[in-house]
């Protein structure tokens, strides 16, 4: 999978927005408000909630240590760092940004999910 096709993907989900908080370099796609994947563009890299937890999360990386770590400062809320074009295949890949995606408009408030 090609970053633009990372990109496209998540842009393509019900109420995505792409936003730059901190300069060119990462696209954080947000849905509600809140970061569903954090898109390293010069790094090859997306960040996504892998899990409830860390515990959870760290499954993932159990599976594909060298291509899965622990995000900082929030991977003990369950989100990783995945390389892009490493050793996940692009089925899980796709899987896992849909478990982001998920996971973040499971907890929105009613109000702010969006339409599908």
């Amino acid at each position: 999978m090609t970053l633009d096709e990372l990109i496209a993907y998540c842009a393509a989900k019900p109420g995505a927005e792409e936003t730059y908080p901190w300069g060119e370099a990462e696209l954080v796609c947000k849905v509600g408000g809140k970061a569903f994947a954090f898109i390293g563009l010069t790094e090859n890299s997306v960040g996504l909630k892998c899990g409830a937890d860390a515990e959870e999360a760290g499954e993932w990386r159990d599976r594909y240590p060298d291509d899965i770590a622990v995000s900082g400062y929030i991977g003990r809320y369950g989100w990783n760092t995945l390389r892009i074009k490493g050793a996940v295949p692009d089925d899980e890949l796709l899987e896992l940004v849909d478990l982001s995606y998920e996971s973040i408009v499971s907890k929105l408030p009613k109000r702010k999910r969006p339409m599908v």
